[in-house]
């Protein structure tokens, strides 16, 4: 049986270098976006990460239905904000997307939080993951990382929150770590397996 093309709804070279290290068995062939020929802006209207990443799939595998489409969607969560940022940590701030902005925001609401209340900075990646296959149906796997936020910046790796996020893993920082110690316990790459794990069910 020939196995189907896939086309990762993305343009990140890193995600599309994860995808096909962890699913490369189970597809002829991981397109990016641009590989694929397909140029066209989603809008994510969902309420959650794993309603976003089905958008994007479900967008891309209807101008593309010949192919499977894998879509992510990711963020951070602070229970404490009542989730936020969540599925706008892109946007957090505002437009255009900035992640000092993010970052001083996100602290200045956790700032103004505890002059009232405890101080409680849990936090936690999580990334959930949609795959539509060409006869259209779907499953999904998710995954996150625990750790906290911490009051100053440390490392100069990473991006997006990844100089506040302590890895209670890793006892550092996500820009403190490798790209090898990030990628061994980063959400993306729990929620790829417990896809993988849902394509063998």
């Amino acid at each position: 049986m020939t196995k189907p093309i896939c086309i990762l709804a993305s343009h990140n070279a890193h995600k599309l270098a994860e995808i096909r290290a962890i699913l490369a068995d189970e597809f002829s062939r991981v397109l990016s976006l641009s590989e694929a020929g397909v140029d066209v802006d989603i809008e994510e209207t969902g309420d959650t990460f794993a309603q976003n990443a089905y958008i994007k799939a479900k967008a891309i595998h209807d101008l593309r239905p010949d192919a499977a489409v894998i879509a992510d969607d990711s963020g951070l969560c602070v229970p404490c904000l009542g989730g936020a940022p969540g599925v706008y940590s892109a946007r957090y701030a505002g437009e255009p997307c900035d992640d000092r902005a993010n970052n001083e925001l996100l602290l200045k609401n956790l700032r103004e939080r505890e002059k009232t209340l405890p101080r409680d900075r849990r936090a936690y990646f999580v990334s959930a993951i949609a795959l539509v296959r060409p006869d259209g149906s779907s499953i999904s796997g998710e995954g996150r990382v625990e750790g906290e936020i911490l009051d100053e910046y440390r490392g100069d790796g990473g991006f997006g929150y990844d100089p506040l996020f302590f890895c209670t893993e890793l006892e550092k920082t996500f820009a403190q770590a490798s790209a090898d110690e990030k990628n061994a316990v980063s959400h993306r790459a729990r929620a790829l397996a417990a896809l993988k794990r849902a394509l063998h069910s």
